[in-house]
């Protein structure tokens, strides 16, 4: 008489080698797919594939990548940015912006109209050569365009707060 020991290892061994045929026969209850008549019928679990190991590495691979290039990108709009035009100082920006927004750059008037740190307004913005929402806009550009706009007209285009 066999033990239960010695009937299971067959099956076992069949999971190892053929682990399709395997999961097939113990899924459907049919040892003898495995040519094993006296088996009685064990659930194996599936195992992961290596598919599904290889797509999940490659996703953390490419996270990492696209965090890399977004920092580069950030440090070299930081660097573009990093002088300010026409002699201005860090100080003269940080107190009009502190007035005009509380130094938030992602401000937004009530109504809109005024944008960002400095509080542009869409036509100024793009006169100074920005694209886009001064809101959305890096600090640092805020702050050169900004810059460049005082340089040119002074403390005027902030009758408040220059």
């Amino acid at each position: 008489m066999l033990t239960k020991r010695t009937q299971i290892i067959p099956v076992l061994v069949a999971a190892l080698v053929f682990p399709a045929a395997a999961l097939a026969a113990t899924d459907s209850g049919d040892a003898t797919k495995l040519g094993i008549a006296d088996a009685q019928a064990i659930h194996v679990p599936a195992l992961q594939r290596p598919v599904d190991h290889f797509r999940h590495l490659v996703h953390i691979a490419a996270a990492r990548i696209e965090a890399k290039r977004l920092a580069a990108l950030r440090q070299q709009h930081r660097e573009r940015f990093a002088t300010l035009p026409g002699g201005v100082t860090e100080a003269t920006l940080e107190s009009i912006a502190s007035c005009e927004s509380g130094g938030d750059p992602t401000a937004v008037s009530s109504d809109g109209t005024y944008r960002g740190k400095f509080q542009f307004d869409y036509g100024t913005w793009e006169s100074v050569g920005g694209h886009g929402d001064p809101a959305a806009a890096p600090e640092a550009e805020q702050d050169y365009r900004a810059a460049l706009l005082y340089s040119r007209s002074g403390s005027s285009p902030w009758p408040v707060c220059g």
